[in-house]
């Protein structure tokens, strides 16, 4: 073959209907597999270009300028070091005529190797040309890696004709391998390599030759009524239910779309009804049998109210689909009778009666029962509640039936809707509305995105939920590992920082974890651990600050001062931004970096006020005599931090961060002027200590929003 002929490549593994929830992982893996195997054989000319498909029954990729033949490859070998190599009279040994001949040079002179360092010693090198692999061999070993590494959920074992067995996820049909027009002879599970391939499997007729690889998808279209493309057959079956919905809103979950185009070949949207009867039931509960149990898309009108019609998708488009849309009516209608059953006989038993069964549902076998976990909850709820300015019998009320809708058969069948259906019990039961959205709400934030809690008795819980969690689960060691973190606990985290930041709430972080630890008292197993938490806490604040749009110093600068409060976060962060943008910024965040390294090595060092405290303080600066500060730079220094302080604890009382940030602006030359006349580590003790302080009244100062050392370059 011709080294320098590049063509387009196929490779279409045609198998029994794969996994569909794997398929687009599997498609993914097995095109980006070969390309790199290619690719690390040079077989690839220049950048790697390929498209990848994927159907029911085929994965398949087409990669662009592949060589017939890899390029030469230039090889500089190790040899032997030059001791093994030569005796003691200089002569060749033994060992290195046995060494070139293994290596294919029997005949190489001792002149013609190279004699270098290999790092630790000298040793001979030989240079030569190797042939390139040709796409015959290079495929071979390149599919056979692949496959052997792709994400199979579950290995099938299958007997090919000849009795042999074959391990794969599906057992496979065809392999059709094309260079240009030329097939390859490459194998995958006693399969020869063609350049045909099967259509649809009801649409079609039979085998379809591909004629080169770049018509491959054209081909399949045309003559196999097939669309290769996922991503194609995503877009249309969208593109056709959205024109199936005209003025009503059809829901598509990306999980579901997924799964749907993983199904079909040729999709085609057809719609169906139901009854209008089965509207009485919750329509989450009907959208959910109709996705789940069927992958039906449901159809709301533009308020989000559920029709009587929904869409299926298809994998034959007819002009005549009666028989289609009649079947599948008549599979969904046992579905949503079901699903109303559940209902009625849910509704019999009120939501209060259901609590004390939950003594019979094991939480935690370290933490006892879910009974056990909702006093907890009760107790946590009563105790945030007045914080919150939330009705504390509401909140309590709403705690205690919060996780009763557990024990409902719809909840037992469809176990995404508890909370959901726990809000239309309560209501059914009479139970306050604020109680009655409590029982979903307090799941809220669910994801990030998601809302939170539209009521305070829905926060009170929401907060109690997460923190009886994480205190519960981080306390019997079950500490997030990695990617590890089975019980959610980052996400538990998170939402109790968008509860605390988002509605700004006065509340202390460090007192919700005792309150919360003060709630197992009884657990023998659960270890206090409100230090390591609060440090949990704060690296996902980090994060989600961070995805907010605040760089890393803006963060440090407000985080380093170890806030227990967050309602105010968000405008100390602002604060900070803009005093970052002023020009006295850089040499102010300069000194001030200066000043705790100069207090650190001292006694004398005076803490800044915790952030989330105005320290408001009748004497701002503590310890400094007036009578002890002998230099002018000291004194002006002394006297501009005395104009300045008040001003800035007044800013503080009021919340205008930015303006008290801003008020520091004017100590830059007093502060630039003390450093360069006057030496704080003085000999004499008395005035040594004084600076000392009035460095420490300044810190205190600069610090009272946020460390703006860490702004510093």
């Amino acid at each position: 073959m011709n080294q320098d002929s590049t063509a387009s490549l196929l490779v279409e593994l045609l198998t029994e209907e794969l996994p569909p929830k794997a398929l687009a992982r599997l498609s993914d893996a097995f095109a980006q597999g070969l390309v790199e195997r290619l690719a690390a054989r040079d077989l690839i000319d220049g950048e790697p270009s390929f498209e990848r498909f994927a159907t029911p029954r085929r994965l398949a990729v087409l990669v662009k300028r592949v060589r017939a033949v890899a390029p030469e490859k230039h090889v500089r070998e190790k040899v032997l070091p030059v001791s093994v190599a030569l005796d003691a009279n200089g002569q060749p040994t033994a060992p290195l005529a046995k060494k070139l001949a293994a290596l294919g040079f029997p005949d190489t002179r001792l002149d013609e190797l190279e004699r270098a360092s290999d790092g630790k010693a000298e040793a001979f090198f030989l240079r030569y040309s190797a042939p390139g692999a040709t796409l015959a061999d290079g495929l071979q070993a390149a599919l056979d890696e692949a496959l052997g590494k792709l994400p199979i959920p579950k290995v099938m074992t299958y007997q090919r004709p000849d009795g042999t067995s074959v391990q794969f996820v599906r057992p496979v049909q065809r392999l059709t391998v094309l260079h240009g027009q030329a097939v390859v002879p490459v194998t995958a599970f006693g399969i020869d390599a063609g350049d045909a391939t099967l259509g649809h499997r009801f649409m079609s007729e039979g085998l379809v030759a591909i004629l080169h690889a770049d018509e491959y998808a054209s081909t399949l279209r045309t003559k196999g009524r097939v669309v290769a493309s996922f991503t194609e057959r995503r877009e249309t079956i969208a593109t056709q239910l959205l024109a199936h919905a005209q003025a009503d809103k059809v829901l598509m979950p990306d999980a579901l779309l997924d799964e749907v185009t993983a199904l079909v070949e040729w999709p085609a949207v057809y719609e169906c009804r139901f009854e209008d009867e089965f509207l009485q039931v919750p329509q989450e509960c009907l959208i959910l049998t109709m996705q789940t149990n069927q992958k039906y898309f449901a159809v709301t009108d533009a308020a989000g109210k559920l029709r009587s019609r929904f869409l299926i998708v298809s994998n034959i488009e007819t002009k005549t689909p009666g028989e289609i849309v009649e079947g599948n009516e008549r599979v969904v209608r046992p579905r949503l009778a079901d699903a109303k059953f559940f209902f009625e006989q849910d509704k019999k038993k009120p939501l209060a009666e259901r609590v004390p069964l939950l003594a019979n549902v094991v939480y935690h076998n370290k933490l006892g029962s879910q009974l056990k976990r909702v006093e907890r909850l009760v107790a946590l709820t009563g105790t945030i509640a007045p914080f919150i300015h939330s009705d504390v019998e509401l909140a309590r009320r709403a705690a205690y039936l919060a996780k009763a809708d557990l024990l409902t058969d719809m909840v037992g069948e469809f176990p995404e809707l508890q909370g959901t259906m726990g809000t239309y019990y309560a209501r059914h039961d009479g139970e306050a509305e604020d109680v009655a959205l409590a029982c979903s709400e307090h799941y809220q934030p669910r994801f990030s995105g998601d809302a939170l809690p539209s009521t305070g008795v829905g926060t009170a819980v929401a907060l109690a939920d997460k923190l009886e969690t994480l205190v519960g689960i981080w306390g019997i060691g079950l500490v997030p590992t990695g990617e590890k973190d089975p019980f959610a606990l980052r996400r538990h985290a998170l939402g109790v920082l968008r509860l605390l930041i988002e509605k700004q709430l006065p509340i202390d972080l460090v007192d919700l974890l005792h309150a919360a630890y003060a709630c197992f008292a009884s657990e023998p197993y659960v270890a206090e651990a409100t230090q390591a938490l609060y440090a949990f806490f704060m690296d996902r604040l980090r994060g989600l600050l961070r995805e907010r749009g605040y760089t890393a110093g803006e963060v440090e600068a407000v985080l380093s001062l170890e806030p227990r409060r967050l309602d105010d976060i968000v405008e100390r962060l602002d604060a900070v931004r803009e005093f970052a943008a002023l020009p006295e910024a850089e040499a102010l965040a300069a000194a001030n970096k200066r000043i705790a390294n100069i207090l650190k090595k001292s006694d004398a060092e005076a803490k800044p006020a915790p952030a989330t405290v105005s320290p408001l303080v009748a004497d701002i600066r503590p310890g400094v005599e007036p009578k002890l500060l002998i230099e002018a730079a000291e004194k002006a220094l002394n006297d501009e931090l005395g104009k300045v302080a008040p001003a800035v604890q007044l800013q503080l009382a009021q919340r205008d961060y930015t303006r008290a940030l801003s008020a520091l602006a004017t100590l830059r030359d007093p502060v630039d002027t003390f450093f360069n006349d006057v030496m704080v580590n003085a000999d004499d003790e008395a005035l040594r200590k004084n600076r000392l302080a009035l460095l420490a009244a300044l810190h205190a100062q600069m610090n009272c929003v946020a460390d703006i050392s860490k702004l510093a370059a």
